[in-house]
């Protein structure tokens, strides 16, 4: 349940020190001692020492903000291509502000472009292929600041007001001018953003464009019949302008549209939970078939074509079940992540046989915020912790000790590894404060965006295979 941002403070546009997990570095910062892998919650600082950011980690890592926190926010497909790999990337976000005072929240509309970075190799052929890939024996100046991901990406921000904190806020799949947006006055309301974001794909991607004025916009649509607010919210991916929205006072509704751009918002609510209702998702595969979850540890399967909709109901976790993630790429595999830091894979074909686990991690120690799938890899998916660890995980993974003697062998490793790692964790994230919300990129593959209370932060972990399948590209 762990969900609101205490005491935020208004990001000021100043350059930050080198950190773990930031997009700022230094060139002087090669350790003279073998390097040793920092566990959270396991291994503590000592006094003098600091966490340095692997850079060659990465192919891309930069971070960037909009003004105050946001909570929530949505990577919006665009017109670019289906599938991109080159750098420069260009990607277009919106995402609901949580300032100080009510009065001065906003949504913000924003485009990053000239986001730069550079292919690494999987397995570097020599030892010293790291030192090559961060450009240090290149003469060119810019051009090693470019391959380093160190060249700052322009931001480009449009901003409209909003009443109230945001608490979440998702784009329509078909749509994505379109914008459903939950506010902590209890507030669900339906926006059509096409002017700002055509205006940001018309402006020159050379000029920055960070403090822009707000304006005043009136919603398309606005519903009030929630009786407290709420969190969960999602547009179907299947039928066009259809959407689930879900409160804290363990209601669901659900919103079939109408013509003339609104929306029939039916007055009987769906109720499956004791208490509040968390994150929602919609089946990838069947149009009347949505997930819920809840503070009361349960996940409910729900069908709007039975007379009685209730079709399921999953003990999911021992704790607030915060966050579900359904599968689009194999649709009966539905992730979800608890407030006592586990989160659970199911085959909901298995649901009739009683327990449909298939892998339960105990890796994180603080409440799970986000969970998600990866669009292009249908067992990689990518977590979220109060922890301020960003995790990526591949669940086809399994541990090889043949493999990885090889592996140090030929890279005359010295890096003291931590051994009871789960194989299936693929990457580790760090260097945010206050982590909230994560979504991958589902036009950029290996591309994950994030947000916490010290801004966003765009990577594309090295480990991760740019490859889709044939069919996709």
């Amino acid at each position: 349940m762990v969900r609101s941002l205490k005491n935020p403070k208004k990001a000021k546009r100043k350059n930050k020190g080198a950190k773990k997990g930031e997009g700022s570095s230094s060139s002087d910062s090669v350790p003279s001692l073998p390097a040793k892998v920092w566990q959270p919650g396991v291994d503590k600082l000592e006094e003098g020492e600091e966490l340095q950011c692997d850079a060659s980690a990465y192919n891309s890592l930069h971070a960037f903000h909009i003004g105050w926190p946001c909570l929530s926010f949505d990577v919006l497909r665009d017109s670019l291509g289906l599938v991109r790999t080159d750098f420069p990337h260009t990607v277009y976000c919106v995402a609901g502000t949580q300032a100080e005072k009510s009065s001065w929240n906003s949504i913000g509309i924003f485009k990053l472009s000239n986001i730069s970075g550079k292919r690494r190799d999987l397995v570097p052929d020599k030892i010293g292929d790291e030192n090559a890939d961060m450009g240090s024996n290149s003469s060119d100046s810019d051009e090693e600041e470019e391959e380093a991901g160190l060249v700052t990406p322009v931001l480009q921000l449009h901003k409209v007001f909003h009443e109230g904190c945001v608490n979440r806020i998702r784009a329509m799949t078909q749509n994505p001018h379109i914008v459903a947006s939950w506010g902590d006055t209890g507030h669900v309301q339906v926006w059509d953003f096409s002017s700002h974001i055509n205006a940001l794909a018309e402006s020159r991607s050379d000029l920055s464009h960070g403090a822009s004025a707000v304006s005043n916009q009136a919603p398309l649509f606005k519903f009030g019949g929630h009786k407290d607010e709420g969190y969960a919210i999602d547009w179907s991916p299947l039928a066009p302008g259809k959407l689930v929205s879900g409160d804290c006072k363990n209601c669901i509704h659900l919103w079939e549209p109408t013509s003339g751009a609104t929306w029939d918002v039916g007055a009987k609510s769906f109720i499956g939970h004791t208490a509040s209702v968390e994150d929602l998702q919609w089946s990838p595969t069947e149009p009347s078939v949505f997930a819920s979850c809840s503070v009361d540890g349960n996940i409910v399967i729900w069908d709007t074509n039975m007379k009685n909709p209730l079709a399921a109901t999953i003990k999911a976790h021992k704790a607030d079940v915060n966050v579900i993630s359904w599968n689009r790429l194999a649709s009966c595999m539905l992730a979800s992540g608890s407030d006592d830091g586990t989160f659970s894979i199911r085959d909901l074909r298995m649901l009739k046989e009683g327990d449909s686990v298939v892998a339960h991690f105990e890796y994180h120690k603080h409440p799970i915020t986000s969970i998600e799938w990866s669009p292009h890899e249908a067992s990689t998916v990518a977590v979220s912790s109060s922890d301020n660890q960003l995790t990526i995980w591949d669940l086809s993974l399994e541990r090889d000790e043949e493999e990885e003697a090889e592996f140090k062998a030929k890279m005359k490793e010295h890096v003291n590894a931590p051994t009871d790692l789960p194989p299936q964790l693929l990457f580790v994230h760090q260097g945010q404060k206050d982590l909230k919300e994560v979504h991958w990129h589902s036009q950029i593959p290996g591309m994950v965006v994030s947000t916490a209370a010290d801004g966003f932060n765009i990577l594309m972990p090295s480990n991760i295979e740019n490859v889709v399948p044939a069919n996709v590209a």
